[in-house]
């Protein structure tokens, strides 16, 4: 007999962090992943998951006008309710912590439908920072069944925390397996704005900046500053091209523009698909980002980070020397900068505090678990010896 566990995705990032965990269930003996994607990202998460061999089973036709987390609840609520009812999948596998994964960890929730929630326990303890982002983990976690943590750090804010279905597994980030999986595969780049600049530096020597922007604490002033700041290091560095891809939100990507639009040695690209944004992460000498999963990437391939936040929720990579926490101060970012390019500082390839590139496997693993306790749990309930079905841990 096979089960299904539905693996749901609405943003690029959770399509690349679920990708792995997918390939890992379609060798399963008796476990298969049932991809759906939210329409929370509509182009994106196609994008995402194809470099992978991968589509998604089933696709939300979401009409988004306001764009607004309520929006997506309202509409993504009942048609999740209708296919959970429909499908009867033996869990619902959520990852980080974006609208649809607290929408869809509270759907499954409400059908009794166990939640797994991959990369859970991440925390800055600030509701504010990240926002929404914060809350919606710190939610998932009261309702879910099993908590798939990527670092001991993150497991041990679980236990801290004392989540009512203490299930807590140590599996590593899944986002290293897909890094891996598409560094191996060395496909030619996508986009003709990369073709140039790849060109371009290799005919002058020179070296890449990768910057990327997008959070929503950092929108207007913030970003100016961090904008500000990419643009006074470009003309430091004669020989520093900056790789920026625009964010899709029209006001994140008014704001790049308005500020680093004309510079020569400044490309402004559409939103990558994975493995050209892999491709320029391999290839660069520094990156400036506020986004979580560069964080994790970057180390497998040396590469430093500059985190243009305040505070991070991925304190492994700094505590490792791959990260420097910079905020959003011009001047803090130049001289960190400066320091980084001065010393053409590269660091060692190969060891990533996120992961080993087997995550997928322990998450599997971990899955098999759970759907096989929560049978035999359903079997004790109908047997009549008034177990409680809710207590899965």
């Amino acid at each position: 007999m096979v089960d299904q566990v539905v693996l749901l995705v609405g943003t690029r990032p959770e399509a690349v962090k679920i990708a792995p965990v997918a390939l890992a269930l379609a060798g399963h003996s008796h476990l298969r992943p049932l991809i759906v994607h939210s329409g929370q990202h509509q182009s994106m998460v196609a994008q995402a998951l194809e470099p992978f061999g991968l589509t998604a089973d089933i696709e939300f036709p979401m009409e988004r006008r306001t764009g607004s987390q309520a929006e997506l609840a309202a509409a993504l609520l009942p048609a999740l309710d209708d296919l959970l009812v429909l499908r009867r999948p033996k869990a619902v596998l959520v990852q980080g912590d974006t609208s649809t994964t607290v929408v869809g960890a509270l759907a499954a929730f409400w059908r009794d439908v166990p939640v797994a929630h991959l990369e859970a326990g991440l925390r800055t303890g600030d509701l504010d920072k990240p926002f929404p982002e914060e809350g919606n983990r710190q939610l998932i976690s009261r309702i879910a069944s099993l908590h798939l943590a990527p670092t001991p750090v993150a497991a041990e804010a679980l236990r801290r925390e004392a989540p009512p279905r203490p299930r807590i597994s140590v599996t590593g980030n899944t986002v290293v397996d897909a890094v891996q999986y598409i560094a191996c595969a060395d496909l030619p780049p996508r986009n003709a704005q990369l073709v140039d600049i790849e060109r371009e530096v290799k005919a002058k020597g020179g070296r890449i900046l990768l910057v990327t922007v997008h959070r929503r604490e950092s929108w207007g002033a913030p970003l100016d500053r961090v904008l500000a700041a990419v643009r006074e290091i470009v003309n430091r560095y004669e020989d520093c091209f900056v790789v920026l891809p625009a964010h899709p939100n029209p006001s994140v990507s008014e704001q790049v523009h308005s500020i680093l639009a004309g510079h020569a040695r400044i490309a402004i690209t559409e939103p990558l698909d994975y493995p050209d944004l892999i491709r320029v992460l391999r290839c660069a000498s520094l990156v400036i980002t506020d986004s979580g999963g560069i964080q994790e990437e970057a180390p497998t391939f040396g590469v430093p980070v500059l985190v243009a936040r305040d505070v991070t929720e991925r304190l492994e990579a700094v505590h490792a020397g791959c990260a420097w926490l910079v905020g959003t101060d011009p001047t803090r970012i130049i001289a960190e900068a400066d320091r980084l390019l001065g010393a053409r500082l590269r660091l060692a390839p190969g060891t990533n505090p996120y992961g080993d590139g087997k995550a997928s496997l322990r998450v599997v693993e971990e899955l098999e678990n759970l759907v096989r306790r929560r049978s035999t749990q359903l079997r004790f309930v109908r047997s009549g010896n008034g177990a409680s079905v809710t207590a899965v841990d």
